[in-house]
């Protein structure tokens, strides 16, 4: 009763509206001052009538209250039970997955292996590296006569360095198949055409200080600490590579197990 009442006022203020607005296109026409205040005071009227209509009215239903439970309801307890049986999903249930939806809108955005490496890097765009130990599962010159193994952990890290880095590699060595030995496990590792005309080969250790003096890196890797400690005086920065965690040799010397390691690939 109370919808179509309110229906036939509406219809009522549409007529109105009509007729109001023949008439202001003939206020209009014979404008003074009295009319304006006529018209400003009847629009007054009309917002004010439907800012009331548009309210609420009426009390508003009180919602029934919830029984207590007492551990002899044996029949309440069956009633809540159908009815979580026959939503399907009971509140616990829907409160944790809200949650979860939450937590993973939340959560951190993981960084790519990329932007590590850039970071702990310092944005540094050249580096300078020795093979054996860091990149070589082969820790002496003697074994490089034999072989020359690249270490699958280290490769991820390696290619994404070489990305956007000038990327060195040097080693010592005693021949020329050891030579041999290293550039065949670079190009079966796919890293030789990265590297391609950067990979530096030296008979002795003063060489390699040497390469690194000459080529001025942002960051030298190495497993000698004699090497490091050296260069701590002309290079930015430089990563000892060392399976104990040596004493720092200045404040520009960073320390760990392994390359993968640093860049928190293991």
């Amino acid at each position: 009763m109370a919808d179509n009442s309110k229906d036939d006022f509406f219809q009522l203020m549409k007529r109105f509206g009509a007729f109001l607005t023949l008439k202001v296109s003939n206020l209009f026409q014979n404008l003074d001052s009295r009319s304006v205040g006529a018209i400003a005071g009847l629009a007054f009227a009309i917002v004010f009538t439907w800012r009331i209509l548009r309210s609420p009215s009426g009390p508003q239903r009180r919602r029934p209250k919830r029984q207590a439970v007492t551990p002899g309801s044996s029949g309440v307890n069956s009633h809540l039970s159908a009815n979580v049986a026959t939503s399907g999903v009971s509140p616990s249930s829907e409160d944790s997955s809200t949650q979860n939806v939450i937590d993973e809108f939340f959560q951190p955005v993981k960084p790519t292996l990329g932007q590590i490496v850039r970071q702990r890097l310092s944005e540094g765009r050249k580096v300078t590296c020795r093979l054996l130990g860091v990149i070589l599962e082969e820790t002496s010159p003697e074994e490089l006569q034999k072989q020359a193994t690249i270490r699958s952990s280290v490769l991820e890290v390696l290619l994404e360095i070489t990305k956007f880095c000038d990327l060195y590699l040097m080693e010592r060595v005693h021949d020329e198949e050891s030579e041999k030995n290293i550039l065949v496990a670079l190009e079966d590792a796919g890293v030789l055409s990265m590297v391609k005309d950067k990979v530096l080969f030296c008979s002795t250790e003063n060489g390699r200080t040497s390469f690194v003096r000459q080529l001025e890196p942002d960051w030298h890797i190495d497993t000698n600490p004699e090497i490091i400690f050296q260069l701590a005086r002309f290079i930015k920065y430089e990563l000892h590579i060392s399976p104990t965690k040596p004493e720092r040799a200045a404040m520009n010397v960073f320390s760990s197990t392994s390359l993968e390691q640093f860049f928190g690939t293991v």
